[in-house]
């Protein structure tokens, strides 16, 4: 894991505890570039939104792909603060970012390890590394606090 991975999971902490308080479920994604600099974030926006794809990567890949000018972001790290669900990881390899680094692993509906490995599926014609765990304690405690105060 690179320094700049662990920055960007500190600022993806943030973008999910903004989340929270906009009543969104607390996930954050930072998009990197090859030289670990950011170009692209996002937080969950659903319910703001209205928008069944208002997930944070599918954010942060807008973001990145707008500043970068190309959908294109090989080379690119994907920092999410969630384990990607089976649409984001469609669309990180669409992207076709290279690398993510995710924090809480998702049993329910993560595809990156956990229920489903789409983004190292060998019968897809791209394929990202994976790095998963990363700060999951920090990730795991927002998501946990959020649904507890839900119920």
């Amino acid at each position: 894991m690179k320094p700049s991975d662990r920055v960007a999971m500190r600022r993806a902490l943030e973008l999910a505890a903004d989340a929270a308080q906009a009543s969104e479920i607390p996930v954050g994604a930072v998009v990197l570039d090859a030289q670990g600099m950011q170009v692209g974030e996002g937080r969950n926006d659903r319910e703001a939104t209205h928008d069944p794809t208002g997930h944070a990567e599918i954010a942060a890949l807008r973001a990145a792909a707008a500043i970068v000018g190309s959908w294109n972001l090989e080379g690119h790290t994907l920092v999410v603060t969630l384990e990607p669900c089976v649409m984001c990881a469609g669309a990180i390899l669409q992207a076709r970012i290279s690398r993510v680094v995710f924090g809480a692993w998702d049993d329910k509906a993560g595809a990156a390890g956990s229920m489903y490995d789409v983004l190292r599926d060998r019968r897809l014609p791209y394929r990202a590394e994976v790095i998963g765990g990363v700060e999951a304690d920090a990730a795991g405690a927002l998501l946990r606090d959020f649904f507890e105060r839900r119920r």
